[in-house]
């Protein structure tokens, strides 16, 4: 039998997450966290960032990631209050309801704050280039006026 390559966690309790995908993102239990965390920031700004998403949904303390920022903290999954795994979910399914509200990805270069050498900022412990680009990756709304949500989006969720 042939496997796909990918490892499954062994430790994990319960029945392995089947793989958010475009079709199914809506049912995952992080979306309405998520969704709620992007309409709060959409609100404010029109811009939507995954390192504002996490502070929104209390994932990530703002004092952490102004620390990461000044480049106290060597990378940020480090002060990230979840596991890898539900933070590449969480990433997947902001990236899926991004592209669903008609935002524009831009990739973002964090750079470090502060005194000193101007160094790139490292989002995890490796140095993934898909998870940093992941992380990276800005949402801009590219209208001119504010951002508003459709009338009625809630029901025709619910009729799905």
């Amino acid at each position: 039998m042939k496997t796909s390559g990918r490892r499954r966690n062994v430790d994990a309790v319960g029945p392995p997450r089947p793989v958010v995908t475009i079709a199914s993102y809506r049912e995952d239990r992080l979306f309405p966290r998520i969704e709620r965390a992007v309409a709060a920031i959409l609100q404010r700004g029109k811009v939507v960032a995954p390192v504002d998403v996490l502070v929104e949904m209390d994932l990530l303390a703002p004092e952490h990631l102004d620390d990461w920022r000044r480049g106290k903290v060597p990378y940020l999954e480090r002060v990230i209050r979840c596991n890898l795994t539900k933070l590449s979910r969480l990433l997947r399914i902001l990236r899926f309801h991004a592209h669903d509200l008609n935002l524009v990805p831009s990739m973002t270069v964090y750079m470090r704050w502060g005194k000193g050498p101007k160094l790139r900022l490292r989002f995890t412990k490796r140095g993934d280039p898909k998870l940093e680009e992941a992380y990276a990756r800005h949402f801009v709304w590219p209208g001119k006026s504010p951002f508003r949500f459709r009338a009625g989006a809630d029901s025709d969720r619910s009729n799905d």
